[in-house]
């Protein structure tokens, strides 16, 4: 096969073709990198010169001042500790329960599963709004507590989706041999879908794990308390103030201020995904091509 690809004649249209795309992909990662590296760099600068627009790609006499700054700060150091607890339990609850719904869902013999599924699509479609929901929260009794911040969205639909083509890829053997020797549907579902599910797990566990660290309109509805309140809202606070509790010896610019903020903000899910990007692929696109 691979002699065969060597000797695989290429016109000058496709050479060109394939250069035109090179160049493109090329310009748009640029594109997509260059504001990512420039304010990690601003965020390691000597504030007077990002004040200056000095920096241009590298930092320039690197301080840490900025991120000292961020770190002294004990409302936000509150709301990493609320963010990280949010985000780990609020990803655990919504992978269980998208789970749990999915497989029934999957199974042709579930009768009605069309009608329910009819019903969820149309939930993502025609959604209750703002209001309706804040009633619905407040009259629960969530509000001002960390169940508001993933109670309201337990459930993706667009991830119930994809988790339910995965299952319906599975081979129908395997549950057949399961209930043969005995196996429960919550067997079946521990035993066998589970083990061999680790990519769909892993890509809506990240889409649910972006979700939560980012969450700042939920915070600003259910959310008065300043000390359940997450990090995106506190630094939203923060960037507004300009200033945040400075000594008089030493100012840092709220420009720099900023670039930190970014930074110490997105660098846990930067981190994190790298482990977990070659699952990604593989469970998105899952159950989307049939033979």
């Amino acid at each position: 096969m691979e002699n065969a690809m060597k000797h695989i004649h290429r016109t000058r249209g496709d050479r060109v073709f394939d250069a035109i795309n090179v160049a493109a992909l090329c310009l748009l990662l640029a594109v997509i990198l260059y504001p990512l590296i420039y304010v990690l760099s601003c965020s390691f600068s000597d504030p007077l010169l990002v004040v200056q627009s000095k920096i241009t790609f590298l930092p320039m006499q690197p301080t840490l001042v900025a991120y000292q700054r961020v770190f002294r700060n004990e409302l936000i150091m509150t709301g990493y500790q609320n963010t990280l607890f949010y985000t780990l339990l609020g990803t655990v609850l919504n992978v269980a329960v998208t789970t749990m719904m999915a497989y029934p869902l999957s199974r042709h013999g579930m009768p009605g599963n069309k009608l329910i599924m009819k019903g969820i699509v149309f939930t993502m479609i025609f959604s209750a709004g703002t209001v309706p929901t804040y009633l619905i929260v407040k009259a629960t009794g969530l509000l001002n507590t960390m169940f508001a911040m993933f109670v309201p969205g337990m459930i993706s639909v667009y991830n119930l989706i994809i988790t339910k083509a995965f299952f319906e890829g599975l081979p129908e053997e395997l549950f057949e041999s399961a209930r043969l020797d005995g196996c429960t549907e919550f067997g079946v579902l521990w035993r066998i879908v589970l083990p061999m599910s680790l990519p769909i797990m892993m890509t809506i566990g990240m889409y649910y794990a972006v979700a939560h660290w980012n969450a700042y309109m939920v915070a600003v509805l259910y959310i008065t308390d300043q000390d359940l309140r997450p990090l995106q809202v506190i630094l939203r606070r923060m960037l507004k103030a300009a200033n945040m509790d400075m000594s008089a010896d030493e100012v840092v610019p709220a420009e720099t201020l900023k670039m930190a903020a970014v930074c110490f903000a997105t660098a846990p899910i930067v981190v994190i995904y790298p482990f977990i990007q070659k699952y990604f692929v593989k469970g998105t696109l899952a159950g989307a091509v049939k033979g």
